[in-house]
């Protein structure tokens, strides 16, 4: 049996100790992967059931890592899904189902957490005290989805490790690409996020 997700408050008591502080945005993260694990009908993902799930986060802020509280994913066990579209949304998928759930922040909800805080100190303390009490109808939007997560992106997922034809880097979980014929990494194939500074 799948054990029950924990309150809000002892939510709020782990995401302190894993971030650093409590601010919207983890109250907001906490919302909304406890939203999106109701919606797909799962308890606490985080016990025997854990790699059933993986969630991708569409920002990095404060909200991924309450998220990763909840739900459990995290980078380093290829459950958390990193996508760099710097939306407030999530996408919470149940790899047993094959169902999946978007899930996203209203831009409305910082207006009512002004509205019902009026006399808090300024807009973050409004929305910390609004966001851990207002309806999940007042927070979100969400959309069931179709998501392919591919054997590579598995938790778990073991193949060749094969070496850059260019650097002689390796290069795992068939993240290599081909061009002109030669098997190069993302940096070498023109991906690059860095250049050399010299020496």
């Amino acid at each position: 049996m799948e054990a029950a997700m924990l309150s809000l408050e002892q939510y709020i008591e782990m995401a302190a100790r894993v971030h650093g502080h409590i601010c919207a945005g983890q109250i907001l993260g906490l919302r909304m992967a406890m939203h999106g694990l109701e919606l797909l009908g799962l308890g606490d993902p985080t016990g025997r059931d854990r790699k059933r799930l993986v969630t991708f986060v569409e920002i990095d802020r404060c909200a991924t890592d309450a998220i990763g509280v909840v739900t459990g994913c995290r980078l380093g066990k290829r459950a958390l899904k990193f996508r760099d579209w710097g939306k407030m949304a999530a996408t919470f998928c149940d790899l047993e189902t094959g169902r999946a759930v978007r899930v996203v922040a209203l831009e409305s909800s910082k207006q009512k957490a002004k509205e019902m805080f009026p006399d808090a100190s300024g807009p973050g303390q409004q929305q910390v005290r609004a966001y851990g009490v207002m309806p999940v109808s007042d927070l979100f939007s969400a959309q069931w989805v179709r998501v392919r997560v591919g054997p590579e992106d598995l938790p778990g997922f073991k193949s060749a490790r094969v070496a850059c034809a260019e650097c002689g880097e390796g290069i795992n979980f068939q993240r290599e690409v081909m061009k002109d014929g030669r098997t190069l990494c993302r940096a070498c194939a023109g991906e690059r996020y860095w250049e050399p500074a010299g020496e």
